[in-house]
């Protein structure tokens, strides 16, 4: 039952995560429509491998600060710090993303898997993301730092993702309005999450302190 809770945590974990339009999943679904989907299935393969080991030693790394409860007060202090800057900057400064075409030319799939690769690596939000919401899930007792959880979530999370790049492949041109849409207010939406997201965290250093 353990197993099933930790591989649906991380699936549900990396669907909230990649589901907003980004490069990843928006340069998978212009693959697709330049070249068709098998260079775009490569493209993702070679992205999901990255996320896999960025998952693995994200939580690997959780599970270190898990058991120094004066490392994790000083990250979520630090992490307030951070989340309450982007709020501010993302809602009233930052100024609206302008929506470019991107333009790729026609490659092998062998290119296209190692374009994932590179473009997955150089994202970095999925480590700071992945020790966040581990921490935060043990701390309400739903994932536990030993080996079979932390490698049946991070199977969950490369599912996730693969979910949400195959919904991007599939039905981009359904979608791409909506998209845009998102992409116009992407400073809001980012700034409204991590609004919420500071909220929590300032709530979770305050209980600590009066405990």
């Amino acid at each position: 039952m353990n197993l099933i809770i930790s591989l649906l945590s991380g699936f549900i974990t990396a669907l909230i995560g990649i589901t907003p339009p980004g490069l990843l999943n928006m340069t998978a679904a212009k693959v697709n429509l330049k070249e068709g989907k098998r260079n775009a299935i490569w493209f993702v393969f070679g992205a999901v491998i990255i996320i896999f080991f960025q998952a693995y030693l994200a939580i690997l790394f959780a599970r270190v600060i898990n058991i120094r409860p004066d490392i994790i007060i000083l990250l979520r202090e630090i992490g307030f710090g951070i989340f309450g800057a982007l709020t501010v900057y993302f809602l009233w400064i930052a100024k609206k993303p302008k929506i470019k075409k991107a333009k790729i030319k026609k490659s092998s799939k062998k290119k296209r898997f190692f374009l994932g690769m590179l473009l997955s690596a150089l994202n970095f939000f999925p480590i700071p993301y992945y020790v966040f919401v581990s921490i935060t899930l043990s701390s309400y007792h739903i994932f536990s730092f030993n080996a079979s959880s932390i490698l049946t979530f991070v199977i969950g999370a490369v599912l996730g993702s693969t979910l949400v790049f195959y919904f991007y492949i599939t039905f981009f041109q359904k979608i791409e309005d909506k998209a845009d849409y998102l992409l116009r207010n992407m400073n809001t939406i980012i700034g409204s999450i991590t609004g919420v997201v500071s909220i929590i965290t300032l709530f979770n250093i305050i209980r600590y302190y009066l405990r």
